[in-house]
């Protein structure tokens, strides 16, 4: 069984060959030094995982014939992660830890004391396919496009509960008695949240403030905790 996975765009099924592109051609023959006859293991977000053989290898293409389905489609739990963007190595580091720890979607807020005022969405969704080629995942989560926090939580689905990590909360790290569903992962930016933003979420019907514990944590390390926590508790870790 081959350790290499490639995410693709294109429907699997036994016996279909699925054409390279250049850029992944690069990856298969040029840094993996895969040749002629080599497997390697496709998933797709929708139809599982599939082994597939090598079957023309070149610089700036090639070809990959489908054998089998190794793996059914495994759908995270129905949570999703949304954080503050903070620098770039540790704003990649959160979305690789909430890919392999199981979250939906990934959506990026502008809270008010949020240190970085744009993203490359288009980046960080790359970075997300990555981390589920070397976790072992069959799918990749939806990165979303930064949006300002109070715009986000105006238009929350009404099904949808939210985990409100605040750093202000005394008490023992723990979700509460919660009832399982869709739920969302909030994390704060470097600065912690506002007054005005703390208010307006415990003020919230669909909120849940949450402690992470007596110390406040680094942005990158609650979002571990925090999903930790959530996934012990409500998501496919029971």
């Amino acid at each position: 069984m081959s350790d290499v996975r490639l995410c693709v765009d294109h429907p699997l099924q036994e016996g279909q060959t699925i054409p390279l592109s250049r850029e992944q051609a690069h990856y298969l023959f040029g840094v993996m030094r895969l040749a002629v006859g080599a497997q390697i293991m496709l998933f797709n977000s929708r139809d599982g995982e599939w082994r597939a053989e090598v079957a023309e290898a070149g610089k700036r293409g090639g070809t990959l014939a489908l054998a089998e389905q190794t793996m059914p489609l495994r759908m995270p739990p129905d949570v999703w992660m949304m954080f503050a963007p903070v620098k770039k190595a540790r704003t990649d580091f959160i979305v690789e830890k909430a890919v392999e720890m199981g979250a939906r979607r990934i959506c990026p807020v502008q809270t008010e004391f949020t240190n970085s005022e744009r993203i490359r969405r288009d980046r960080l969704q790359a970075h997300a396919t990555e981390a589920a080629e070397q976790c072992g995942a069959t799918f990749v989560p939806e990165v979303d496009d930064l949006v300002r926090l109070d715009r986000r939580l105006a238009d929350w689905p009404g099904d949808r509960r939210l985990m409100f990590c605040d750093e202000a909360m005394d008490g023992d790290a723990g979700l509460p008695e919660a009832a399982p569903g869709p739920w969302a992962i909030l994390i704060g930016p470097e600065g912690g949240f506002s007054e005005r933003e703390r208010a307006s979420l415990r003020g919230a019907a669909f909120a849940v403030p949450v402690s992470l514990g007596p110390r406040i944590l680094r942005a990158d390390t609650a979002s571990v905790a925090a999903m930790t926590l959530w996934q012990s508790k409500l998501g496919d870790w029971q």
